[in-house]
Parts: C-alpha cells; sequence; structure tokens
C-alpha cells in the first residue's frame, strides 16, 4: 500500500513575520481530541533553536487556526540549542509529549561535549484544550544517551506502560511502571532492507487495531533519503513483529526532495479519523504535509496472512 497526499500540501509553511518560525516548520506531533486534529510543531529560526508551535484542523486537512506564539520553549542548559521533533500520546487523562533535547551537558566543555537525549514534559487534557500551556518539568529517562524518537504506547502492555525509542541504528523497547523510570532497554525493530541500511526511527505514537499495534516509523538509505514505513505489533507483545512493510511513501515532490534537507519524510505523528489513518510529516525538513490511508489497507497484509 502506498499514503496519498494531499493536493493541498504543504499545509503549514514557515511565517518570515514571526521570528521564531521563519526559517522552517517541521516535523509535527498530532493527536485527535474534541473532534479536533492538534499539531505541536517543531520550528526554527535563522539561529538555529528549535521551539514548538501549535495549529489546530477540524477537517485534518486544512489549518484552521495557528498561534502566533510558541507552546513551549527549549528549557535550561540541556535543551540551549533546542527542544525538536515531539510526539504526543494520551494516557488516561494526560498527554505526554516526548522530544529530542538539544544542548549541553550541565559541567561539560560545550567544543567537548553537546547533548541530544530523549525528554518527556506532560499536561492535563482540560489544560492543552483549554490552551493553559501547564506543562510539567522535563525529566530525562535515559541522562546522557545519544537517543531520540520516543514514543509512549496509549495504555499498559501487560501492566507496564511502553516505550519506543531510537538509538541508532535500531528502535528500541522500554517499560516502565510510573512514566518516569524507564527500564528493559532492548532493540526491538531492526534494519533489514536496502532503504532502511543507514538507520531507521520511531514516528508517531502505535495506533491499535483489532490486528495488532499499528507503528509508523521512518528509514533512512544509504544516500541518505529518509522514507516511511510501518510495522504491526501483536497487541500483547510489542517486541513480537507481525508485519514488516516495504516504504509508504517516499520524497517526490519538490516539497519533499528539496529544503533545508533534501530527500526527507519524516513523521511524528498520526491519528486515526473514523476508518482514515492521516499521516503528518515533514517535507525536506522545511514545511509540514499530510498523507492518507484507511486503515483497512495498513491491515491487509495481516488477513490475507490469517486466511493462508
Amino acid at each position: 500500500m502506498k499514503l496519498k497526499r494531499y493536493e493541498g500540501n504543504p499545509i503549514i509553511t514557515p511565517i518570515p513575520e514571526h521570528k521564531w518560525e521563519s526559517k522552517v516548520v517541521f516535523n509535527c506531533a498530532a493527536i485527535y481530541l474534541d473532534g479536533k486534529v492538534h499539531i505541536v510543531y517543531r520550528a526554527r529560526d535563522k539561529e538555529y533553536i528549535s521551539r514548538l508551535g501549535y495549529a489546530v484542523s477540524r477537517d485534518g486537512f486544512h489549518v484552521d487556526e495557528r498561534l502566533s506564539e510558541p507552546i513551549y520553549l527549549p528549557q535550561g542548559e540541556i535543551e540551549k540549542y533546542g527542544c525538536e521533533d515531539p510526539r504526543i500520546s494520551k494516557v488516561g487523562e494526560r498527554l505526554y509529549m516526548s522530544y529530542t533535547a538539544y544542548g549541553e551537558t550541565p559541567g561539560m566543555a560545550t567544543k567537548v561535549r553537546q547533548s541530544i537525549q530523549i525528554a518527556i514534559t506532560s499536561i492535563s487534557v482540560e489544560d492543552f484544550l483549554n490552551r493553559q500551556w501547564n506543562w510539567t518539568k522535563p525529566h530525562y529517562p535515559f541522562p546522557g544517551v545519544d537517543n531520540k524518537g520516543a514514543v509512549i504506547f496509549p495504555e499498559k502492555i501487560q501492566s507496564k506502560y511502553v516505550m519506543y525509542h531510537r538509538i541508532p541504528p535500531h528502535i528500541w523497547v522500554a517499560y516502565s511502571e510510573d512514566l518516569l523510570n524507564w527500564h528493559d532497554s532492548n532493540i526491538v525493530i531492526t534494519p533489514q532492507y536496502e532503504w532502511e541500511y543507514y538507520k531507521i526511527g520511531t514516528g508517531g505514537p502505535p495506533i491499535k487495531t483489532d490486528y495488532g499495534w499499528l507503528v509508523i516509523y521512518h528509514t533512512v538509505d544509504i544516500n541518505m533519503v529518509y522514507r516511511l514505513s510501518y510495522v504491526i505489533t501483536a497487541l500483547d507483545d510489542p517486541t513480537k513483529i507481525i508485519y514488516k512493510s516495504e516504504p509508504i511513501i517516499e520524497p517526490k515532490k519538490e516539497f519533499e526532495t528539496q529544503g533545508d534537507v533534501a530527500n526527507v519524510v519524516f513523521t511524528c505523528g498520526a491519528v486515526l479519523i473514523d476508518d482514515t489513518v492521516f499521516v503528518y510529516y515533514g517535507g525536506a525538513d522545511t514545511v509540514i504535509c499530510v498523507a492518507t490511508a484507511k486503515l483497512e489497507e495498513f491491515l491487509v497484509p495481516l488477513k490475507l496472512w490469517r486466511c493462508s
């Protein structure tokens, strides 16, 4: 199967008059709440500092409103160069936002040790919908580890919270009892094919289906071309991969092949609305786009396998 690009792409572009998002906007979280798609996106200025902005869509395609100021800023020395690539999961009545904290390791010389690691913050659903940006103080579950792309499953599996994260070149799994302390981290998905040659990494939080968890992820080949693929994992075991796809979208359009980083489609969020999966992705690290497919299309290989 292949994702179908929205004909009106890109849906979010830089605004030169807003300094904080004047250069590029890309790599966004997406969450479907209260009948709307809420988009939290990474934006960067000419000084290359990433901040997080907010937009909302009623139909998943057209942006109905976009705030003029960021809703989340870098927190302290560990994030002084930016907060990047957010993912948002709803767990109970709270939203957990994971992102990449890019900064300096306290006590280390700048030229010696820059830091890229996972950060996690949260906010109540009520505050988020009311645009009261009362984010908790971020914590860093893998201190000092070169790590990105954390996605938290929206419910417990076998009494534990589950996270996928990315230590190059693999996707790893980790577990928690309290969403603060994470343990038993092991490789769960590894590069196998030529389009995954360089590395793979998580996309948005998994989507639960009757056949398993749908996990969309990005792949990077030897030429640094970024594509999207997906896996289906067992509902009761996040380490059991039932199906792994070929690429479902790759850079073809000019807004995907030309930009701040050429030949990139990169997702941090997808939502299920009725029977359709909306995948939000950054094009060439410069703009934000959306592509769709029926949930049924993702599941066809599983149904065929069960019938064989």
